[in-house]
Parts: C-alpha cells; sequence; structure tokens
C-alpha cells in the first residue's frame, strides 16, 4: 500500500467501528491500571476529540487514531470502576450485614445451597458498587428482585463480582410493591404448562420459552452442557431472536410500524421476564438497532454491530468485559453465527443459498469454533456432541417454543384442558430430552484440554485470520447478513 492510499477515505461507520473496538480494547486493559497516568475527564475528552476528528477526515489512517482514542474511553470508564471496588478492600474478612437487592433468578449449587447476585448493595448508609456474589440456605419464598438483609464475612471476589459472601445468614426479606410483575407472570405461565406436560420436558419447554436455565433437573441441565445445548435454554439471545422473527416474518409485508413496535414491546418484555443478565443485554439492544436499521431500510454491518453493542454493555458495567464469561461467550457466538458462519457458506458452497439444515449446521459449528477457545481455557473441556446434538434439536425448537405456549395458554381457558393440548408438546419436548440424554451419555461425548491464555489469543488470531481469507477470496458482502432476517 502506498502513502497516498492512507489518505483515501472511508465511511464514518468505519471509524465509529475502530472507536467501539477501542473501547472494548481500553475496557479489557483497565486492570492493568494504566489509566491512573491521567484524570477521568482528560482520558474522556481526548478519546471524544480523537473520533470526531477521525469521522471528519474519514481517511484511511486516522482508523488507528479513532481506536486509540476508545482506548482512552474504556480506560477512563475502567479505570473508574476498579477504584471504585477498593472500597471492599478494608472489609475482606470482616463479618459484615449487607442489604440489596437479587438481580438475577436464583441458582442452585450443587449442595443445594441458593447461589444470588446482589446489587444495590449497601452496607448501612453507604452504598457500595458492583454485585456480590452469596451463597445461604434455599428459601423458597425468596425470589429475584426481593430486598434482602445479609450477614456474613466478606471474602474476595471473583469474575465480576466484587466481593463474594459464603453460608451467609438471612436477617430480612422486603418485597416491593407491586413487585416483579413480569416474574409473576412468568411463574404463574410455568405452572399452567406443569399441568399439561410432566417433568423435565415442562422445564424444557418453559426454558425455550424464557430461557429460564436455572429452574432445570439437575441431571438434565448437566446433559444439555455436555451436548452443547445449554444456548437454546439461557437467556443468551437464541430464543429472543427466534421470537423476533417470528413477529417480523408475520407483519412485516402489513407495516414496517407496526412490526418494529410488536417486536420492541416482546423484546422489552422478555428481557423483564428472564432478567437483564449480560447475554440479555447484548442480545436486547442487538435485537433492537437491526430492528430499527431495517425500519429505515438500511443494514448494520455485523462487526459494527458487534462492536457497538459491546462498548455500549461495556462502557454500562465494565466488569462485562473482564470479568463476565456469559457476555464473552455471548458476543463470541454472535460473531461465529454473523461473521465466520456466512463467508464459510460463501467459501465452501459459493452463491448456492443454504437450505435449513446446512445453516444450521453452518452456524452451530462456527459458533461452536469461536467459543471454544474461552470453554476450554475457562472449563478446560468442550463438547464433541454438540452438531450432532444441535442438528437433531434445533430445527424442531421453534415447533416445541409455539406448543409449549399453547398448553400454558389452554390451561387458562379451562382446568384440565392443558394435559390434552400438551400431549404434542409433551411427546416432543421427550425427544429433545432423550437426545440431550443419549448424546451426553456417550464416551466420547466431551474433550478435556485445559487452553493457556496465550493458545486463546492464538486461536482468535487464527479465525481472523481465515474470515479475512473467507472474505477476500469470495467478495461476500457481511453487511447482507442481518440477525433479524
Amino acid at each position: 500500500m502506498q502513502l497516498w492510499q492512507l489518505r483515501i477515505p472511508v465511511h464514518a461507520t468505519w471509524h465509529l467501528t475502530a472507536w467501539c473496538g477501542g473501547v472494548v480494547v481500553g475496557l479489557a486493559l483497565s486492570t492493568l491500571g494504566w489509566a491512573s497516568l491521567f484524570a477521568t475527564w482528560q482520558w474522556v475528552v481526548i478519546g471524544g476529540l480523537l473520533l470526531v476528528f477521525a469521522c471528519w477526515k474519514q481517511w484511511r489512517w486516522l482508523l488507528v487514531l479513532a481506536m486509540i482514542g476508545g482506548m482512552c474511553v474504556g480506560l477512563a470508564r475502567g479505570a473508574g470502576d476498579v477504584s471504585n471496588r477498593t472500597v471492599y478492600d478494608g472489609l475482606i474478612g470482616q463479618a459484615v450485614t449487607l442489604r440489596g437487592v437479587i438481580s438475577e433468578d436464583i441458582d442452585t449449587s450443587d449442595q443445594g445451597d441458593a447461589l444470588i447476585r446482589l446489587g444495590r448493595v449497601q452496607l448501612g448508609d453507604q452504598r457500595l458498587p458492583a454485585q456480590v456474589w452469596v451463597s445461604m440456605d434455599m428459601i423458597e419464598s425468596v425470589r429475584r428482585s426481593d430486598i434482602v438483609t445479609l450477614r456474613g464475612q466478606l471474602s474476595e471476589g471473583f469474575g465480576s463480582f466484587a466481593a463474594s459472601m459464603y453460608r451467609a445468614e438471612l436477617l430480612a426479606v422486603e418485597r416491593p410493591v407491586p413487585g416483579d410483575l413480569a416474574l409473576d407472570v412468568r411463574e404463574d405461565f410455568g405452572d399452567k404448562v406443569r399441568n399439561g406436560i410432566d417433568e423435565p420436558s415442562a422445564s424444557l419447554g418453559m426454558g425455550y420459552l424464557t430461557g429460564q436455565r436455572r429452574s432445570l433437573p439437575t441431571e438434565l441441565d448437566a446433559a444439555l452442557v455436555t451436548a452443547g445445548l445449554t444456548h437454546i435454554v439461557v437467556a443468551s439471545g437464541y430464543n429472543l431472536t427466534i421470537l423476533v422473527r417470528f413477529i417480523k416474518r408475520l407483519f412485516e409485508n402489513r407495516s414496517r410500524y407496526l412490526t418494529v413496535f410488536l417486536s420492541g414491546l416482546l423484546i422489552i418484555s422478555f428481557i423483564s421476564i428472564t432478567g437483564l443478565s449480560p447475554s440479555m443485554s447484548r442480545a436486547g439492544l442487538v435485537a433492537g438497532l437491526a430492528l430499527a436499521a431495517w425500519y429505515v431500510g438500511r443494514k448494520f454491518h455485523p462487526i459494527t454491530l458487534l462492536v457497538f453493542a459491546a462498548a455500549v454493555t461495556g462502557l454500562v458495567n465494565p466488569s462485562y468485559v473482564w470479568g463476565n464469561l456469559g457476555w464473552q461467550l455471548s458476543f463470541a457466538a454472535f460473531a461465529g453465527v454473523m461473521v465466520l458462519a456466512p463467508l464459510a457458506q460463501a467459501y465452501l458452497f459459493g452463491e448456492q443459498k443454504p437450505g435449513w439444515l446446512r445453516q444450521i449446521l453452518g452456524e452451530t459449528i462456527s459458533a461452536q469454533i469461536v467459543t471454544a477457545p474461552l470453554l476450554l481455557y475457562s472449563f478446560g473441556y468442550i463438547s464433541n456432541v454438540a452438531v450432532i446434538a444441535n442438528a437433531l434439536v434445533l430445527p424442531l425448537v421453534p415447533l416445541a417454543m409455539i406448543l409449549t405456549f399453547v398448553t400454558g395458554l389452554a390451561e387458562y381457558f379451562g382446568a384440565g384442558l392443558a394435559a390434552i393440548v400438551g400431549l404434542p408438546a409433551q411427546w416432543l419436548l421427550d425427544y429433545m430430552v432423550g437426545v440431550a440424554t443419549y448424546t451426553a451419555n456417550l464416551s466420547w461425548a466431551i474433550t478435556e484440554f485445559q487452553l493457556p491464555l496465550w493458545g486463546v489469543g492464538m486461536c482468535f488470531a487464527t479465525i481472523v485470520a481465515a474470515c479475512w481469507w473467507m472474505q477476500r477470496a469470495t467478495g461476500y458482502r457481511l453487511r447482507d447478513s442481518s440477525i433479524v432476517e
């Protein structure tokens, strides 16, 4: 490339993309303490000015400058978050009484303890930042959105949690009025579904509808993990994508406005029911932006959409970037589906449009490839049967969602009606449970291998290089792939 080519203008969205990518990199590096060299406002002002200048001139070489500007902002925001968390340092090892809100559905440990993500934490009159991870005895009356007062010894945090408290004592529970209405609706509908569908199939069906993995029986949850099927029952965006695509195909020929309005309402309702987890914040933002672009007759380039959503969610909560595996896996899977999969299809099969089976297999394999380095680094194993299990289950998930919804709805029209209407759902969900259990019990279902951090970097570099090569070889326009199409 000659020097004059560096001044060729490119569209300003690429400078914004580079800036957002820099934000994510800056957030990831903020734990190293580099941002302490300048006051926070200086980093933000410098980063903003670099973005404005890059978008104004639009020269190609300014992509680097835009990325540096994003790093300034990311470092400032991340360093501020890390600095705020130091308030916990003097409390580690002490017995404290904390008050806060249960921010997500309660998990259950292997020993039967309740695992809680405590947000809006208060120590007396002092408001503490971030979330605290808490384990305590399981109490059925305690649920998401309750305000609890807990006492126990504070320990070091992990991941995105600023601190942890093991075997905490529950002192008080308050339930706000009117409370978590979305949770009330979900639990009532779940009871109706269970009147027509037996366990564990009923929990699997509710998992499809609401991303409610935490209510799954332990054995089925373990089987889904081994079979590589957890993405269809966690609030990670797959369920939401199915629902948004259904609404879009149902109403897009009638009214764009009605399609976007109903889809937006669905996104808000779904997130309210599942809870605003890191992966759901990504899914809701991505789906909303893609719908907005479709409404005005435009499309987001998937890379722009990917890094923009990562930057926004990261700026809201910097610990997502450097400490939340769910957030990281969600974006990795999204990159696999929206970037690697269409490029691989174009490279291997040319312009021939993939059928539903080839598309499902391509997206599944691509998502597995991109998430594999993170899984091997974090857990030390990866599923060998994921492609087989997904090919046997994924095509039927939309039908299972419809049948489960109809089963629960039937019970509202008449007691006992769900038991009759729910038979097709029972048969289909039993089949899916059988697939997950059978594939998970195969002797070769998983491969155990602990990947070091430098290996993660090399794997992602190889994936990026492969995508670059396939794009150059095929000339495929990634802008043509859309999450809502």
